[in-house]
């Protein structure tokens, strides 16, 4: 039995026109600081942000020499979350590390 009648088939039922959008980007940053060690930064940037051990180098080494670095650009609610792991991390290993978001 089918769910639709011969007398509707091939008619439209309903039209919805909706403007589809991709989501806002954030970029994650992370930010110098004079306690928080290299080694720390980089574990930060392989384990939370899934870089290969030579991108969180080079990542680490941009926000030693810059005093800022981007370590991805994700939708709001998974860069929120990366934001608050990096938060967490660096609390329970007593660092003071800060990460923020901004829009892209």
């Amino acid at each position: 039995m089918s769910i639709f009648s011969p007398e509707t088939e091939g008619d439209v039922i309903s039209e919805t026109e909706e403007d589809i959008h991709e989501p806002s980007m954030y970029r994650v940053l992370l930010h110098n600081d004079d306690y928080t060690t290299m080694e720390f930064v980089v574990e930060i940037l392989v384990f939370v942000f899934n870089k290969s051990p030579e991108a969180a180098t080079q990542i680490m080494l941009n926000v030693h020499e810059k005093g800022i670095g981007v370590c991805g650009v994700y939708t709001y609610d998974v860069a929120e979350t990366k934001v608050q792991t990096v938060h967490a991390l660096a609390r329970e290993h007593d660092f003071p590390l800060k990460c923020t978001m901004e829009e892209e």
